[in-house]
């Protein structure tokens, strides 16, 4: 029985019968509530059977964690660069910064289908609510950019990173919200430059 903290292990799943069950939960729990939603539903728009779904899942809860692991693995995979790269803390934030707004505009479907799993408290005991592959990085480039005196230090690290992670979410939620109308890439000067000013140490702002 899969637990609260597990995510189904898919290793001997058909990698296309994944992809194909991946985007349809992006399809689906982007665009209705968790309840709403039947695992016939899900089998039929991924083309695959009743049984194929509880053999390798389980349950409708670990459709929907593991849809988020996958996709917020993309992202990772976006991010991670950036915060690896050359550069001082300002240069590594401004490409993860990005990075990440561009992503969202690509695949603005993974927003609601977030806000959807944040009512289910079991995600937060899961792997996918605090996915380290992007937030022990991004937690020690914050880190070393304190030790080098280029961000705040009369607030922790953890209110460094809630500030960061809170407008991140909220730009990308309302321009899920607005109809992604309105670019957030092409903003993304004004946009960084704003969030730079609010974390950077104030002899550092420039």
């Amino acid at each position: 029985m899969l637990t609260a903290t597990d995510l189904p292990d898919l290793t001997r799943l058909d990698p296309d019968t994944r992809v194909r069950i991946d985007n349809t939960v992006l399809e689906i729990f982007s665009a209705r509530e968790f309840h709403r939603i039947g695992l016939i539903e899900i089998a039929r728009g991924a083309n695959v059977s009743l049984q194929t779904i509880y053999k390798y899942y389980g349950s409708k809860e670990a459709l929907l964690f593991s849809g988020l692991d996958f996709w917020l693995g993309q992202l990772a995979l976006e991010m991670l660069p950036h915060l690896g790269s050359s550069g001082d803390t300002k240069v590594k934030l401004r490409g993860m910064f990005d990075s990440v707004l561009g992503f969202f505009e690509r695949n603005p479907k993974v927003m609601p289908m977030i806000m959807n799993a944040l009512y289910l408290n079991t995600w937060k005991q899961n792997k996918a609510y605090r996915y380290p592959d992007i937030f022990d990085p991004l937690a020690r480039l914050l880190s070393e950019g304190r030790s080098a005196g280029l961000l705040r230090t009369d607030v922790s690290e953890g209110i460094l990173l809630d500030y960061l992670q809170g407008i991140l979410f909220r730009l990308v939620q309302s321009y899920v919200d607005k109809g992604t109308q309105e670019s957030l890439t092409a903003q993304s000067d004004a946009l960084f430059d704003m969030l730079w000013r609010a974390v950077a140490a104030p002899n550092t702002t420039s």
